[in-house]
């Protein structure tokens, strides 16, 4: 799944196997659940779908406090994370003036059930199996359904413009139609003035001619999910008889470089053991526009590997292993030599948003500095969730316990988790408040500070490996601009890194 967007903000605010057939359908209609006391109930949801409701009156939070379990029970039912669901008070949040901001991106799941059995995928191998439980195919229902309330928030907050990102899944399983369906419903839906930018995330497999023609004349752009030409990384992206799926993908690849309008570019998630000059140029040779490369999705209960878990900490570089962070070095050296004009020299996310932090503009992205998320999901079912990853964490961590057919979007808004990702640097552990790379970093991808039993109010489990990667690239920036700071961007003051 793509890397969850945020507003460009000038400033943060106050601070598997084979799928198996899914029950479901369609939930019926209901009347809207606003009103005067709605966003009172939403920490009650919180802990409803979350399995808890025993503690409604806690408040406050010390970082890394004990709490239940946030993990789930023997019988793998959901779980919760005592922070934020039980001591983030979002209603006093409000009383004190910190307004929720609006959602811009909205994640679409159009086909709950995917063609690929990669042997990392945080959906189906995560702790998270509710998709089992979800119907294969969204219901034209809840695409109307889904459809109005992006229409109604959009009305509310005077959006200009918002980005809906068609996932799955497989997205392709069911053809383009259903794509093409959605798309066509949220258009008809948002009011005058508004203008909605679409993308599927696809494995490409599927993906053929026909399709991308269609696709690209109803506007919605292709991005393609793979992870380098190595033949440990073809071993990790199989279907389900364990083919892989590097010969079909960049086939794929090769069919959007001939529409680049089409071309939204690649998502690769880094495996420190693969040569990384060797990813880099397998990627870079398929001429996508841009380039997002992940971090694999873990925690502090359940890290990557080449890392330890145990008792969060920030950890300096020179202390602690930093697998990724050198990876990801080694790949930022080649491309910042490389020529931004050359169509084979993509925009690398994660790079271009560490540059812009340490030049002091805001972050456009969840996975590093402060800007508020702004994302939310809305799945098979109507269920509206935060985002995938959060399903590496414990059963049910991404549930709101709200859904389409009887909440708004402001509802979810409220949500102790949603809430705790728009608080900038007052969301962040004491230790991540003192770092001196803090306002870059900002806490790394929430997902990845989870620890059972206390919850996301922690360093990411891969601290010392971003520290490291920021200050390379802070090193090779300071060379590169003027020594004098009269001749330096007058709108960017480069960050001190101490």
């Amino acid at each position: 799944m793509r890397e969850q967007s945020r507003p460009a903000v000038q400033a943060a605010p106050p601070k598997a196997a084979e799928p198996a057939p899914a029950a479901g359908g369609n939930a019926p209609e209901h009347a809207d659940g606003g009103g005067p006391g709605a966003g009172k109930t939403v920490r009650v949801r919180a802990r409803r779908a979350a399995g808890d409701v025993r503690r409604p009156g806690v408040r406050g939070g010390a970082e890394g406090g004990a709490g239940h379990a946030g993990h789930s029970d023997a019988d793998g039912g959901p779980g919760y994370a005592p922070w934020p669901d039980l001591r983030l008070d979002v209603q006093a949040l409000r009383r004190a003036g910190h307004l929720p901001v609006p959602v811009r991106q909205f994640v679409l799941k159009v086909h709950s059930r995917c063609n690929l059995a990669c042997t990392y995928c945080y959906v189906y191998r995560g702790a998270d199996h509710s998709w089992r439980q979800r119907p294969p195919r969204v219901a034209p229902g809840t695409m109307a359904h889904t459809a109005r309330r992006i229409a109604d928030h959009v009305l509310t907050h005077g959006l200009t413009e918002i980005r809906v990102d068609l996932h799955g899944g497989e997205p392709l399983l069911a053809g383009p139609g259903p794509l093409l369906e959605y798309a066509g419903r949220v258009r008809a839906a948002l009011p005058a003035g508004c203008t909605a930018r679409f993308t599927v995330q696809t494995n490409g497999t599927l993906l053929d001619q026909a399709t991308l023609r269609r696709l690209a004349a109803a506007g919605i752009r292709v991005g393609l999910s793979l992870d380098g030409g190595t033949g440990a990384l073809d071993a990790r992206r199989v279907d389900h008889a364990g083919r892989p799926s590097w010969r079909a993908a960049t086939r794929a690849a090769r069919l959007l470089a001939r529409h680049p309008d089409a071309y939204a570019g690649l998502l690769c998630t880094i495996d420190p053991a693969a040569d990384p000059a060797e990813v880099y140029r397998s990627l870079t040779a398929l001429r996508p526009p841009s380039l997002d490369l992940l971090l694999p999705h873990a925690n502090w209960t359940t890290p990557p590997p080449g890392l330890t878990g145990g008792r969060p900490r920030r950890t300096a570089p020179g202390n602690r292993p930093v697998p990724y962070g050198r990876w990801l070095a080694t790949v930022f050296d080649l491309w910042w030599a490389g020529d931004p004009r050359d169509p084979g020299h993509p925009a690398i996310r994660l790079f271009t948003e560490v540059i812009a932090l340490l030049l002091g503009l805001p972050s456009t992205t969840e996975s590093v500095g402060l800007s508020p998320a702004a994302a939310l999901v809305v799945e098979t079912d109507g269920a509206i969730e935060q985002v995938d990853s959060l399903k590496t964490a414990y059963p049910g961590a991404p549930a709101t316990g709200l859904d389409v057919f009887r909440h708004s979007f402001d509802q979810a808004l409220d949500h102790p988790g949603v809430a705790a990702r728009q608080l900038g640097a007052a969301g962040l552990s004491r230790t991540c408040r003192t770092c001196p790379v803090m306002r870059v970093c900002g806490g790394g991808n929430y997902t990845h500070r989870y620890l059972a039993g206390s919850g996301f109010r922690h360093p990411s489990v891969y601290c010392a490996d971003l520290e490291h990667l920021i200050r390379h690239i802070a090193g090779r920036l300071a060379a590169a601009l003027p020594a004098d700071p009269r001749t330096a961007p007058r709108r960017a003051a480069p960050l001190e890194v101490t």
